[in-house]
Formats: C-alpha cells, sequence, structure tokens
C-alpha cells in the first residue's frame, strides 16, 4: 500500500523538482555576486496609469433620463418612471400619463403608416386576386372585387395597426381603448364590404334567365336587396357597438324595446312595407304601366319602400301608400295584349233591310280584312231599333298594347265605316223626335 502511494507521488515530486530548479536558476541569474549571473538591466521607467474616470452621479440628468428611458421603453414600468419627472404640486398622479407623451405624439404617424400600408397590400391583393378572377368565366366575382376592394384596404390597414401598435408600449387602459377602437374599425370594414356586396349579388340574379324575363322575380329581387341592406346595417352598427366596448345585452334590450314602441307607434310604416313586398310579389303593374286605381287613371312614375307615385292625365302627382294600395282595385293597361273596339252605328229610320245588310256585311269585311285586327272576334250586327236610329253593333280587338297606336287603328276603321255607309245610299242617324199635335176636328 505504502509502494503504491509511493509511485502515485513520485511524478508530483518530479514536477515540483523542475519547477524549483527553473526557479532558482532564473534568481540565480538575476542576483548580483553569484556565479553565473548576468548583469543587471536597466529599469524602464513605466508611464503612469490614467485616473479612472469620476463615477457618474446617481442624480444627474445623464443617468435620469437613462433609467427613465429603461423603465418606460423596454420594462414599461411607467410608474417608476414617472418619479424622474419634476411635476407642480398636485399633478403627481398624472406622472405616468405624462410620461408617454411621446407616444400619443407617435399615434397620428401610426396611423399614417398604417393607412399607407393598408393602400399597398389592398392593392397587391386586389391585383392577385383579379388576375385570378379573370381567367374564370363568371363576371360576377370581378365586380364583387371592384365593389370591397375600398374595405378589404381599410382592412389591410387595421391588421397593419395592429402590427404596429406594441411598439408604442402604451398604458394598458390605452392600449385597450386603441384595440377596441381598430376592432370596431375591422368590424365596420366586414360589414361595409358585405354591403356593398349585397347590390353585386342582386345584380346577378337580375341577369339570370328566371328572372331576367319575370318583371315580378326582377321587383322582389329589388325589395329583397333593399331588406338585406337594411339588416346588414344593422348588424353592423350592432357589430360595431360591441367591439367599441359598449354592452351588446344592453344594445339588443334597447332594440327589443324599440322594436315593440315601433310596433305600437310605427304600425302604418311596418304595413306600407309589407305592403310594398305584396306588390312586389304580385307585379300589378310596372313602373311607366299606365293604370286605373279606384277613380283616377295615369302612369306609374314610381314605385317605393312606402309610397307609389301616379301622374295622371292632369299631370298632377299621386302618391298612393303601398299599405293602402295593396288593397285597392287595380287596373293596368299596360299589360293588355290588345285593345277593344266597340262602337254603335246609328242608321236613319226608312233605310232598306236590304241597305242594313250591305253595311253590316261591308263592315264586317272590311275588319277582317285588316290585319292588326284579331281575327277570332269580329262582330258587325243589327243590334236593336232606338227610338230614333237602327243601331248596328260593331266590335273587334286591335293586336296592339299602344294605346297610341290604337287611336290611329280606330280612326281608319271608323272612317271605312262612313264611307261604308254612304256606299249603301243610307246615312247616319241622329236623335230626332216627332211631335204629333191633335186637335179639335176642323168645322164642316
Amino acid at each position: 500500500m505504502r509502494h503504491l502511494e509511493a509511485r502515485r507521488s513520485a511524478p508530483i515530486a518530479l514536477l515540483l523538482s523542475a519547477a524549483l530548479l527553473v526557479a532558482g536558476t532564473a534568481g540565480a541569474q538575476t542576483i548580483p555576486g553569484l556565479p553565473g549571473a548576468k548583469p543587471a538591466a536597466t529599469p524602464v521607467p513605466t508611464p503612469a496609469p490614467a485616473p479612472d474616470p469620476a463615477p457618474e452621479a446617481a442624480d444627474s440628468p445623464r443617468a435620469s433620463a437613462r433609467a427613465m428611458i429603461e423603465l418606460a421603453a423596454r420594462k414599461g414600468d411607467f410608474k417608476g418612471a414617472a418619479r424622474y419627472l419634476q411635476l407642480p404640486a398636485g399633478e403627481e398622479a398624472r406622472g405616468p400619463e405624462m410620461d408617454v407623451w411621446w407616444q400619443w405624439l407617435a399615434v397620428p404617424a401610426l396611423l399614417v403608416l398604417a393607412l399607407a400600408l393598408g393602400r399597398v397590400l389592398g392593392a397587391f391583393t386586389t391585383a392577385v386576386l383579379h388576375r385570378i378572377f379573370i381567367r374564370t368565366p363568371t363576371e360576377w366575382d370581378e365586380r364583387l372585387l371592384k365593389r370591397i376592394s375600398p374595405a378589404l384596404t381599410l382592412l389591410w390597414s387595421v391588421a397593419a395597426a395592429a402590427v404596429l401598435l406594441p411598439w408604442l408600449a402604451l398604458l394598458p387602459d390605452a392600449h385597450r381603448s386603441v384595440r377596441s377602437l381598430l376592432g370596431g374599425a375591422a368590424t365596420i370594414a366586414v360589414f361595409w364590404a358585405l354591403w356593398r356586396s349585397v347590390d353585386v349579388w342582386a345584380q346577378f340574379l337580375m341577369e339570370r334567365p328566371w328572372a331576367a324575363d319575370n318583371p315580378s322575380a326582377r321587383s322582389l329581387l329589388s325589395v329583397t336587396r333593399n331588406l338585406a341592406k337594411l339588416f346588414v346595417g344593422i348588424g353592423g352598427v350592432v357589430a360595431a357597438l360591441a367591439a367599441f366596448g359598449y354592452p351588446v345585452g344592453t344594445v339588443l334590450a334597447g332594440l327589443g324595446i324599440g322594436g315593440l314602441a315601433l310596433a305600437f307607434g310605427a304600425q302604418k310604416t311596418i304595413e306600407n312595407l309589407f305592403g310594398s313586398i305584396s306588390l312586389a310579389a304580385d307585379q300589378p303593374f310596372r313602373v311607366g304601366d299606365f293604370v286605373k286605381v279606384d277613380d283616377f287613371t295615369g302612369n306609374v312614375e314610381r314605385i317605393g319602400m312606402r309610397s307609389t307615385q301616379i301622374r295622371t292625365l292632369d299631370r298632377t302627382l299621386i302618391s298612393l301608400p303601398n299599405g293602402k294600395l295593396a288593397d285597392m282595385r287595380i287596373e293596368d293597361f299596360a299589360s293588355r295584349d290588345r285593345i277593344r273596339f266597340a262602337s254603335t252605328v246609328g242608321l236613319v229610320y226608312g233605310t232598306s233591310a236590304e241597305q242594313v245588310r250591305r253595311v253590316v256585311e261591308g263592315i264586317e269585311a272590311r275588319l277582317r280584312a285588316d290585319p292588326r285586327v284579331w281575327p277570332e272576334t269580329v262582330v258587325a250586327k243589327l243590334a236593336g231599333l232606338s227610338p230614333s236610329s237602327l243601331e248596328v253593333e260593331v266590335l273587334c280587338w286591335f293586336q296592339t298594347n299602344d294605346f297610341g297606336e290604337f287611336r290611329d287603328l280606330r280612326q281608319e276603321a271608323l272612317l271605312g265605316i262612313l264611307g261604308i255607309v254612304e256606299e249603301a245610299g243610307t246615312r247616319l242617324a241622329f236623335p230626332t223626335q216627332t211631335l204629333h199635335v191633335v186637335g179639335p176636328a176642323p168645322a164642316k
């Protein structure tokens, strides 16, 4: 055991001996008078060390500014940073707010930068989507992209502002307020896009074959578009208020109470609204039609959500609530496929039966020869013996729905009837009355 320890300590002793030998040799060379010692070298003067800089005072302006920036900008400790501000008496509590003045000054710059980024990103997104949509066979996607591009730019601006907002390191309350504003702006952008897309979808549906040739469907789609935009607008207001931090429950409760008040106080308005829906669904007339409503006639100029305006023959404008108009008797002359021509021709007494027969046959032949007369029903018959004339009934339909053209056709038919009566050797009668006076018998 001792032999083993001696073996382990031998190298250590050898190293120590070598170290002492080197140290002794070096020392002998430097000590004068010893054999083998070298002469002492001339000492070289060493420069004096530079004096240490004076320590920075903890209350110096530079140290105070450095500590305030460290606390406010990097650690977000605004209360601690406010201790380095010298405030007037009574304003100590506002220290954290005054400490972030630079941040509020940076908010406009952040908004300008966010708007610029939003325009760039919006233009880039629009260009990419346009290149994709232009390859599709439909056109509604390009119209939709064009309509929602402004809302898309606003949405990108809000996103950019949300990304840049943490760099301001606002107070927690201020940060939450700005986040609420950004959330409300994003909500407005989304509902703005929905609002503008309603028009695109309505136009797309109106161009479909089932709606292009169906006036009722087009009117119903128009009313549906207005209602959809109304609901989108109300939903956008409620969602924006919720994003801004207002209690949605209170808002919805208020809307419920307002709905009850609307139901009781705006019954006529609701009635007119449903009346407009009924008119759009039934389509009793269209804008520009010549109609007869109760005791007046005129052209329909406008069909609104509340009322319908009709221009009368006297050029006056009548507005009828849609709720009442839906229950009224409406006669639409523009929807006629043909217009009836009816007249009575009175021949004088003394006209022979043969003359009457020639007049009747001539009128019927004249009407049937006209290609604009509906051939299914043409009437020319002796209808009665009135006190002052022999009455011939004339009835037919002209195949037109234009009243101006009908006037010209009616005039040609009447002139032809006058010629037929003259050719038959008789004439038209006019109201006459013969008085027979009975007196005393003459004296013989």
